[in-house]
């Protein structure tokens, strides 16, 4: 089974694509058919591209603080679509396996799939900006070569961490490991929560 790999290969050409047009408020369809994993995988993406770079954007020291404002409510509300859509990736991991039975000495793992794919998005998007800067011309060598070591280990990383995912499906399947879904609790985002809300 190849799925981290795959998908590693979804989450890089669709950061490729974000920067086609490198524009936070791009519209773009989804090549994906509707409903498939793949197209969950697509979405997810395009969301932490683009808040990659409303990050970037909000710390530029000169902004103005109204815009910075009405900046940090959308990185929070991407932020709570990020969640959803992993919750989603786990619902489809959930009824894929759902007929497995666990072995007797089957163990769980310190994350659920999603979550390792989650970081496997971030980490395609880093190795795209670390190659644009291995790729400048306008830097210093010293700049260039301490990217491009950068950029190796994150190129590492990406074969680390598909290996790893794809041995944690195979365990899964097998039935030597198990999966649990803690929903995510944020309490900051719910009014019956939130001090701050809940006290005006």
């Amino acid at each position: 089974m190849n799925f981290a790999r795959d998908s590693f290969k979804i989450f890089a050409d669709t950061t490729a694509l974000y920067h086609a047009t490198d524009d936070v408020d791009a519209r773009v369809a989804n090549p994906y058919p509707e409903g498939s994993i793949e197209a969950t995988l697509f979405a997810k993406n395009w969301i932490d591209a683009v808040q990659w770079h409303l990050e970037d954007i909000i710390r530029d020291p000169n902004i103005d603080p109204v815009a910075a404002l009405a900046l940090k409510r959308r990185i929070d509300k991407s932020n709570q679509d990020r969640t959803d859509m992993v919750e989603e990736i786990d619902t489809y991991f959930r009824e894929k396996y759902a007929d497995v039975t666990p072995l007797p000495d089957a163990t769980i793992n310190t994350e659920s799939p999603a979550w390792a794919l989650d970081r496997l998005s971030i980490l395609a998007l880093k190795i795209y900006h670390m190659a644009r800067e291995v790729e400048r011309t306008d830097a210093t060598p010293e700049h260039i070569a301490k990217c491009q070591a950068k950029l190796d280990i994150l190129l590492q990383q990406e074969q680390d961490l598909t290996t790893a995912i794809d041995q944690l499906l195979d365990d899964i399947a097998a039935g030597r490991k198990y999966m649990k879904v803690y929903r995510q609790m944020k309490m900051y985002n719910d009014p019956s929560t939130n001090p701050v809300l809940y006290k005006k």
